[in-house]
């Protein structure tokens, strides 16, 4: 019996420059159906490339247009007995405006580290990390974000 081919996904460690001058500030989304915060991200559909996924999937969660920069791992976990593979890129904020729906209810920018502890699972947080090791050191832009 061969395995359930993966559900695809994609999105992105949203960001932008702190509105304070200092640093950067990271997105997170509330999602209500399952109480929890994590980074913008959803399905792909069919014959949609994983970064046109990324982009309109940070759209439609955030109300961010968004420029993809640096590739960042992608996060494999099984959901309801399939597989899942998200595809992340940093993805810098370049304006836009919050509707909070559905599926999305809560938008909120924090600093990098209040955004890892209010990331509800570790796999979210292990991605902020990654992506946080392309900005080394406060105050400096991730590399590669446009």
């Amino acid at each position: 019996m061969t395995s359930p081919e993966p559900v695809l996904a994609a999105g992105c460690v949203l960001w932008r420059p702190s509105p304070a001058g200092h640093g950067i500030e990271i997105a997170l989304v509330h999602r209500p159906k399952w109480d929890d915060w994590s980074h913008p991200k959803g399905k792909r559909k069919r014959d949609e490339s994983a970064e046109a996924c990324a982009l309109r999937e940070v759209l439609e969660e955030t109300g961010q247009r968004c420029a993809l920069g640096a590739r960042l791992p992608t996060v494999r976990y099984p959901v309801e007995g399939r597989p899942k593979e998200v595809d992340y890129w940093a993805g810098r904020a370049l304006g836009g405006t919050f509707v909070p729906d559905r599926e999305v209810d809560r938008l909120l920018w924090l600093a990098p580290a209040a955004a890892r502890t209010r990331l509800t699972r570790p796999r979210d947080r292990e991605l902020l990390d990654r992506f946080l090791s392309t900005a080394p050191t406060p105050g400096r832009q991730p590399r590669d974000a446009c």
